[in-house]
């Protein structure tokens, strides 16, 4: 097969969002930090709501980018306490991928701290094909062409044969 029509991991995302900014903000971050190993970014609102009490540029949430080989390895540590099972539904049409865990103790070596609390995150999977420099590149950017683009089919079979993942209707 050709190895610029292999799917493969692009970047996986992991998101904790905590409403509001302070003491318990910087406790997710430090969760974040513990599970992926890398440092976090604050995540703040584009909205006002005036009901919730939020402010455009309040920082509500903190994520974790990562890519390459941690993005695969953070996979095969988070897809195993989902007991390998991800619903039909946790792939959108663009090949992507999202599903939540409910509790940072669930990963292997996490202990429960009773300073830090209990915090879920969700997990967001982003599936690419080989050569995308066409959407970043400086002259003539264009879209990815519907040919290349990766299908939900191709991503469920792509995680059922990468990850051991058995997909649930």
């Amino acid at each position: 097969m050709n190895a610029m029509r292999e799917v493969r991991v692009d970047k996986v995302v992991v998101n904790i969002g905590v409403g509001e900014a302070g003491e318990r903000l910087v406790k997710a971050q430090k969760v974040l930090e513990m599970v992926t190993g890398q440092k976090s970014v604050q995540t703040v609102s584009k909205t006002i709501n005036r009901d919730l009490g939020i402010r455009k540029g309040m920082p509500l949430g903190c994520k974790v980018t990562l890519r390459g080989e941690a993005a695969e390895s953070f996979l095969t540590r988070a897809l195993p306490i989902r007991e390998m099972r991800v619903h039909s539904y946790s792939f959108d049409k663009e090949g992507n991928m999202s599903f939540g865990i409910t509790d940072y103790t669930d990963f292997d070596g996490m202990k429960y701290d009773p300073e830090i609390g209990i915090f879920g995150m969700d997990v967001s999977v982003v599936l690419r094909r080989g050569g995308n420099r066409i959407t970043k590149r400086a002259l003539l950017r264009r879209t990815v062409p519907r040919s290349h683009r990766v299908e939900r089919d191709e991503a469920i079979q792509f995680m059922k044969d990468r990850f051991k993942v058995e997909v649930v209707e």
